[in-house]
């Protein structure tokens, strides 16, 4: 089969980044390989799809780099007998797939072309989820409450009849609030607050 695109390796066992770039080698499958999130960091590929051990908290930091990079690429976890909950977990941190090492070439390239095709689909969206929720996460708990406030369509008066503050608060945590998310209109704080799945 031929290579779809570049894989970016990413992990920190010198002895596995050889033997699978060596394996994949025979493949035609183009790799390059990093020791960890950081290196990939000082040297973000053009594209590709990325393959990363799955240690510690490591796909949610890795998730966090690309949003503040701007930049997505298709993530595929991988590590020695994984659990189910393991996996559904890294799924629901961004993963796109997820297989279990060791695994073939072939195997590997197939997922690869899978990989691909679904970052087409949801790979933007997830950018733009975790983007929002960064903007999100700088919000005091006053501000995002008014944020839910206007975004379940209320005005100051009866935000701040349910915060138990005056209108004149509200517009401040409202100011404040749309500051801090980068928003020049409500629309675009309550488009944020979708996009960050904390409005439905």
């Amino acid at each position: 089969m031929d290579n779809p695109t570049n894989l970016i390796l990413i992990d920190s066992d010198s002895r596995r980044r050889a033997a699978i770039s060596h394996a994949l080698s025979a493949c035609r499958i183009h790799v390059e390989p990093f020791e960890n999130i950081a290196e990939l960091a000082a040297a973000w590929p053009r594209n590709g799809v990325i393959l990363i051990h799955d240690g510690a908290s490591s796909i949610s930091e890795l998730i966090e780099k690309m949003a503040l990079h701007g930049t997505w690429f298709p993530v595929v976890a991988f590590s020695e007998a994984p659990t189910a909950g393991r996996i559904v977990e890294a799924i629901l941190e961004g993963a796109i797939d997820y297989v279990a090492w060791p695994i073939s070439a072939e195997e590997l390239n197939a997922t690869l072309v899978r990989a691909i095709d679904r970052a087409e689909n949801v790979g933007h969206a997830k950018l733009r989820e975790v983007m929002a929720r960064s903007r999100i996460d700088r919000l005091t708990r006053r501000e995002r409450e008014v944020l839910n406030g206007v975004a379940s369509g209320l005005s100051n008066r009866l935000i701040g009849e349910k915060l138990a503050i005056s209108p004149r608060t509200v517009e401040i945590h409202r100011a404040n609030m749309l500051n801090k998310l980068g928003a020049t209109h409500t629309s675009e704080a309550i488009r944020i607050a979708i996009e960050a799945s904390i409005v439905i």
